[in-house]
């Protein structure tokens, strides 16, 4: 997953411009300790080391917390054309535990982007590379509303 694609400057300093105004103001990410290692159009790398506080009765990470990591991975993809968008529904599968010490990374690619609507997948997986969740989101984009600045996107699809 993460496919590499060309991109040019402008759309990857909008990327990076968005990813800036998003994760100032996002208080889940701050409070789960995830960070955006990186960023381009459509596409979105977040990691979270997992805590003690994170873990459920089995001493597992709660799958309510790798579900949000997938999610603020699949936030920052597809609002990274600089058109507002939020998420209309997601499905995911959790394939194996996360445990504490480990470092989660959610990976999160546009599947299609047509109009208002998109499909994004976002594969999380540990240090180790062993794959712990799959999750696909759907977007909506809200119409006429940028994330940073006054106009629509650089290059939005």
């Amino acid at each position: 997953m993460h496919r590499s694609r060309p991109t040019d400057d402008a759309a990857q300093r909008t990327a990076e411009r968005v990813r800036d105004c998003m994760l100032a103001a996002d208080a889940a990410a701050h409070a789960l300790g995830m960070q955006v290692s990186s960023i381009g159009p459509g596409c979105a790398v977040v990691t979270m080391a997992v805590r003690a506080d994170m873990l459920n009765g089995f001493g597992i990470c709660q799958g309510g917390l790798v579900t949000t990591l997938a999610d603020a991975a699949f936030a920052y993809a597809c609002n990274s054309y600089n058109v507002k968008t939020v998420a209309s529904g997601f499905s995911v599968d959790l394939l194996a535990p996360g445990r504490e010490g480990d470092v989660l990374t959610a990976r999160a690619d546009v599947v299609s982007q047509s109009g208002r609507t998109g499909v994004y997948d976002a594969e999380v997986s540990n240090q180790n590379g062993e794959r712990i969740a799959m999750f696909r989101g759907r977007s909506y984009r809200l119409q006429g509303k940028p994330v940073v600045g006054d106009a629509e996107g650089a290059g939005a699809p």
